[in-house]
């Protein structure tokens, strides 16, 4: 058993325990496999072990990826999400070629998304993502402004509202992370309520994904337990 075969069956029993430990059904937990800044060799081992979410930051590195595998594994179908800052002069390349957005936080850029989304190619899946900590530097819209968003990205033809993401302040101890990702499936049963297809809540990473499930995240973001520490070129 290679290193990412390991990890991912290790990651996938984390996942097991942690939606049993609150009467949830592990099915009900999505991985993705944040494969940013890691080569195709290493996603190519993740694939060849049954992973087919994958998750990327920087635009031109996912599009990259996308049509490399998209060209080299036509039979397989894989599913990618891009979960990194947008800036509208990148926007173009997130619409024509992935599968999901996670990171839309203003109207403006659903805007664009909609607009660039190909026609002939099923409606773009978005997240709105909420800054639930309320730091100055992170991405995301105040939990106030959460119904108007949603309002006008459900209003776009060529984008399908799928619900929240959230990346909260770092915070090491259990009981507050489990606080703070329960604020955000408050939200999440609220939007549910106007929009029936919302479904994905994507919050927990490597450090918090136990609160994040007892919580109520359906999608956990999964990069250094499955692919080891990451290299950071320059990105442009």
């Amino acid at each position: 058993m290679n290193p990412i075969e390991q990890n991912l069956q290790n990651v996938r029993e984390k996942i097991a325990t942690a939606a049993t430990a609150c009467g949830r059904d592990p099915h009900a937990v999505t991985l993705l496999a944040v494969s940013k800044t890691k080569p195709v060799a290493a996603i190519e081992e993740a694939i060849a072990c049954g992973q087919r979410g994958f998750g990327e930051n920087y635009v031109q590195e996912g599009v990259d990826k996308v049509l490399y595998f998209r060209e080299a594994m036509p039979q397989v179908a894989l599913q990618w999400h891009f979960i990194g800052p947008l800036q509208s002069n990148k926007s173009r390349l997130v619409a024509e070629n992935f599968d999901w957005c996670h990171t839309v936080d203003r109207p403006k850029i659903a805007q664009r998304l909609s607009e660039q989304r190909p026609a002939a190619i099923a409606p773009l899946n978005v997240l709105l993502q909420v800054n639930i900590s309320g730091e100055a530097s992170k991405s995301g819209i105040a939990p106030a402004d959460l119904p108007a968003l949603a309002a006008t990205v459900a209003a776009l033809p060529h984008l399908m509202l799928r619900g929240l993401m959230a990346i909260p302040a770092p915070e090491s101890d259990y009981a507050r992370q489990l606080a703070v990702f329960q604020s955000m499936n408050d939200l999440f049963a609220q939007l549910k309520l106007h929009y029936p297809q919302v479904d994905t809540l994507s919050m927990g990473m490597t450090d918090d994904m136990s609160a994040a499930i007892a919580a109520g995240s359906t999608l956990v973001r999964i990069g250094t337990a499955i692919f080891g520490a990451r290299d950071y070129p320059q990105h442009v």
